[in-house]
């Protein structure tokens, strides 16, 4: 041992770093936060764990190897300090709580193992987990039955410890006692989940997870769906079974310290050279076609969707109005194409490329996983909530492979997260709202295999209407033979096999893009004149028909007008401009325009019918079914009941209906509840 060691103790080291440390700047960084401790009444101490290696890396060492032994010697260090700094709060104070943060090294969830147990260690994840906050005991107080003297027990471990003997030298008996509750002391407890972060998984993996414990001020500053970089003591507990207790134990982390990573896709590390590089980026007027480039160049063509897609990752500005309601600014999109057309190569790379992003698949996804889970613990048998996939990529973006593979009854939970962008759970005895502020981008095989141009697209897929209108844009991918594009396509899959890489060099890096994203979705966009009044118009011009009527089918609704405004914001965001211009609004009217022209006409009449999305039939076929219904009525009421051939030709004469539509109507409408047959050859009104 030599002297310096003979003469500090690891305690006065460390008041030593907190009195005398110095910043670059040259100020005493911690002298100056302790001031401030008193002004705030606080009583957690942060210290930045780099500043401790820098003064002294073996005390540095000695804390990640022992911090059972330093971590209360550095409350007592600070205490000390305090009593200088503020002798007056000091007084009033019984402890101060040291917190580290920024270990130089975290420990990947999987490499956790017995050699970290009882040290300090920093780990990164997904909180997918959080307890309700209870009470934990800290000094217990007993009371003795025969005499009434109260003793204080210091409480550590798993279960509460009761006094061996009574304090009173007098009675000195060991009990019974009463637990006295008021003359105890508590602090805040609650434990919570983490998990690896997608995209740290290696391949082939299930995500591996830890339990935290977090306690005073430490509960409730993460929440399930936030990204965490936790410090804390790794920890080691035996596993009980009601026969005894096993020889295996289970980890569980101790916080010191957490550090919630900002939900906002822009908390991205960006270096100084990278920010230049992106401004210099945004300054080339064909950005916007460059950034299209860039999506998945691995797949050929679909510069449409690629362009949605594109819009989808930089997003639009949410809204809030005064009174509280709540406009989403994240773009859906859906894609519904033939078997191998791409879609669930370009919803993994989207997945991949999004600063924020989740990939599920439809076939092996429930309601619980999508949403969020109630579930019961079966250490503490408490009620938990578990956050899913939509709440996991809250602020990001949620892929949806298959999305009509799902069970009705699971699919119909996204309903609310699509729209108001929220998660309500009222289940075992706890009724929570969580953020979902995911854009959706899902993809769909066509109910028959392949897409029918005959149908209406709520015919060909099979989805809900409810889920349908809820997508800003949806596009139909046809597998349709074409001799120059069927070359080209070949000739780029044969390259891409060939050099095991894109025949195309994408304008833009991946990891740049990403960071790009990041960067530009700070931006909150505002409109000009001159875009609001191309949107206005467009809309004016969808809403008014060619021949004013009330039975004029309606071209779009508020919810496109909405959605073609998020999409001109999102192309601003692109260049990195502050004002949305007529340009981008043109560019928005252009891709919408498209969008519907595919999947919101009605095909008995050409013409453009949102109904076609927003309740499965268009206004023609609506029109139809009115009249079959009518006239059932009418015939009841004149003959009593409507015999089917009456009805055919009735519908023919007045309606115009053939008799092979009518019978396919009127199929539609029994099978709907609406009509019923009460005998042979008759039809009635339910």
């Amino acid at each position: 041992m030599t002297d310096k060691e003979t003469r500090w103790s690891p305690e006065d080291r460390l008041r030593d770093f907190l009195s005398s440390y110095r910043d670059e700047a040259g100020v005493c960084p911690y002298r100056v936060q302790l001031a401030q401790m008193a002004v705030a009444r606080q009583r957690v101490l942060t210290v930045r764990f780099e500043d401790v290696i820098s003064f002294d890396d073996s005390l540095a060492q000695s804390i990640v190897e022992e911090p059972d032994r330093l971590l209360p010697m550095a409350g007592k260090a600070a205490l000390a300090q305090l009593r200088v700094e503020a002798p007056d709060y000091a007084e009033e104070v019984e402890s101060i709580r040291v917190r580290f943060r920024g270990l130089p090294q975290t420990l990947p969830l999987r490499e956790l193992g017995s050699e970290q147990v009882n040290k300090l260690v920093r780990v990164d994840g997904i909180l997918v987990r959080a307890a309700p906050v209870k009470p934990f005991l800290i000094v217990g107080a007993f009371k003795c039955r025969r005499c009434g003297t109260l003793t204080l027990v210091q409480q550590t471990g798993t279960f509460m410890i009761e006094p061996t003997r009574c304090g009173n030298r007098e009675c000195g008996r060991p009990g019974p006692f009463d637990f006295s509750q008021p003359d105890s002391a508590f602090i805040n407890y609650q434990e919570v989940r983490v998990q690896e972060k997608p995209e740290d998984l290696p391949p082939g993996q299930t995500p591996r997870w830890l339990d935290v414990t977090l306690t005073e001020d430490l509960v409730d500053l993460a929440r399930p769906g936030d990204h965490a970089s936790i410090t804390g003591t790794l920890r080691a507990v035996q596993e009980t079974l009601a026969r005894g207790r096993l020889r295996t134990f289970d980890l569980v982390l101790e916080a010191n310290h957490v550090e919630v990573a900002g939900k906002e896709p822009e908390i991205v590390e960006i270096a100084p050279e990278e920010e230049a590089e992106i401004r210099k980026q945004s300054q080339d007027p064909w950005i916007h076609d460059r950034m299209i480039r860039s999506i998945a160049p691995s797949l050929f063509g679909l510069d449409q969707v690629k362009e949605a897609v594109l819009y989808l990752l930089f997003g639009g500005v949410p809204v809030s109005t005064p009174e509280g309601i709540q406009i989403r600014g994240d773009i859906n999109v859906l894609l519904i194409g033939d078997p191998g057309t791409g879609k669930s190569q370009l919803l993994q790379y989207i997945q991949r490329v999004a600063p924020r992003g989740l990939y599920t698949h439809g076939r092996g996804t429930t309601a619980a996983g999508l949403t969020a889970a109630v579930i019961r613990d079966s250490r503490s048998g408490g009620i938990t909530l578990e956050a899913g996939a939509m709440v996991l990529s809250d602020r990001g973006i949620c892929s949806i492979d298959e999305i009509d593979k799902m069970r009705p009854e699971d699919r119909v939970s996204i309903h609310e997260a699509m729209e108001q962008q929220t998660v309500s759970i009222a289940k075992g005895g706890i009724v929570a709202r969580l953020n979902a502020r995911a854009a959706v981008l899902a993809a769909a095989n066509p109910a028959l295999g392949r897409y029918d141009p005959y149908r209406n697209v709520s015919e060909n897929i099979n989805l809900p209407v409810t889920i349908l209108s809820r997508f800003d844009l949806i596009f139909v991918l046809r597998d349709q033979p074409d001799k120059d594009l069927d070359a080209r396509m070949a000739e780029h899959v044969l390259t891409l096999h060939a050099k095991g890489e894109a025949p195309e060099v994408p304008p833009v890096d991946p990891l740049l893009l990403r960071k790009y994203i990041g960067y530009a979705r700070r931006i909150r966009p505002a409109m000009s004149n001159e875009a609001k009044q191309r949107i206005h118009d467009f809309y004016l011009r969808m809403r008014t028909a060619p021949e004013p009527s009330t039975e004029s089918p309606v071209a779009i609704t508020v919810r496109q007008l909405e959605s073609v405004v998020r999409l001109a914001e999102a192309r601003t965001r692109v260049a990195l401009r502050d004002t949305v211009t007529a340009e981008d609004a043109e560019a928005a009217i252009l891709l919408m325009t498209r969008s519907l022209s595919q999947v919101g006409v009605d095909l008995a009449t050409g013409k453009p019918d949102i109904d076609v999305l927003m309740t499965g039939k268009p206004k023609s076929v609506q029109d139809k079914l009115g009249a079959i219904i009518s006239t059932v009525v009418r015939l009841e009421r004149e003959t009593g009941k409507a015999k089917e051939e009456d009805v055919y030709e009735a519908l023919s004469k007045d309606h115009r209906i053939e008799r092979s539509e009518a019978a396919g109507l009127i199929r539609k409408l029994v099978n709907e509840g609406t009509l019923y047959s009460p005998q042979p050859g008759c039809i009635a009104k339910v």
